[in-house]
């Protein structure tokens, strides 16, 4: 594995060359080392650390500051993968004086390659004013978690005739703004697989079937860290909060019974000392 940094075109030449694209989320330095280090491609610090972090019900809390701090932290731990970070809600939507700021934001002060934002027709000229300022922009289609309120849940999307050629024609939409990738979550494994095959920029999917050009998933939801609701489109990995919750109950124990600290864990002083204090 080179160590070489992923960059845009590096993502670009996977598509061509038929190699699926590693993506997964991170919201620290530690677990970005981890993945970095693993050989994940794209690392995104997904605005779902409002789940899965921060103790939301929901990604629309989250800030830009809390994305700011998040993504520095990654870009710390990580010095091969692409660094995506999240515009969170209503932090591009208001104007494209606003958008342009936070998105260069994201280059300027946390060490980011792109970020990523929720919409198709709505958003196009936004992501063009982005990329014309240098700024790398991945799209996000399907289930777009900010409009949750608006979808009315979180719902497999473009399932009819109309709503399946509104998300092929934002595909292309995004793809003639200059976004380098864009991410279908949640939609028909057919549809993302037509998507994919219409576009020269490569799909990303969550919940898109086994047709995108790559996969991604949120960390936690892989290494079984979130208890609760699964989707059915997560895969777990391990269940690490089982031996999360073994490993601290077998220290309650230790402490309780004085097995630990135990002699090797802890520091010795000479006797002398000890009988010279009064």
């Amino acid at each position: 594995m080179s160590n070489k940094r992923i960059t845009t075109s590096t993502i670009r030449e996977k598509k061509l060359a038929g190699e699926p694209i590693t993506m997964l989320t991170a919201y620290d330095a530690p677990f970005a080392r981890l993945l970095d280090e693993a050989g994940i491609d794209m690392l995104l610090v997904g605005d779902s650390l409002g789940n899965a972090v921060l103790g939301y019900d929901s990604t629309l809390p989250v800030t830009m500051e809390d994305m700011i701090h998040h993504t520095r932290a990654v870009s710390r731990g990580a010095t091969r993968a692409l660094i995506v970070a999240d515009m969170p809600f209503m932090s591009y939507q208001a104007s494209l004086s606003d958008a342009l700021m936070n998105a260069g934001r994201f280059l300027k002060e946390t060490g980011a390659q792109a970020v990523k934002l929720e919409g198709g027709a709505t958003v196009a000229e936004t992501v063009r004013a982005m990329v014309q300022a240098g700024i790398p922009v991945v799209g996000h289609l399907g289930l777009t978690p900010q409009s949750v309120n608006q979808f009315g849940g979180f719902k497999v999307q473009a399932r009819d005739m109309a709503a399946a050629q509104q998300l092929l024609d934002d595909a292309r939409l995004l793809e003639a703004a200059g976004a380098f990738a864009i991410v279908l979550e949640c939609v028909p494994a057919a549809l993302a697989e037509k998507v994919s095959q219409a576009l020269t920029i490569p799909t990303i999917g969550i919940g898109g079937g086994n047709g995108c050009d790559g996969q991604v998933l949120v960390i936690h939801d892989l290494i079984g860290l979130l208890p609760g609701f699964k989707p059915k489109f997560v895969k777990t990995y391990r269940n690490l909060a089982a031996e999360i919750t073994g490993a601290v109950q077998e220290y309650i124990e230790d402490v309780k019974t004085r097995r630990f600290p135990a002699p090797e864990h802890s520091f010795g002083i000479a006797d002398d000392v000890l009988e010279k204090l009064y």
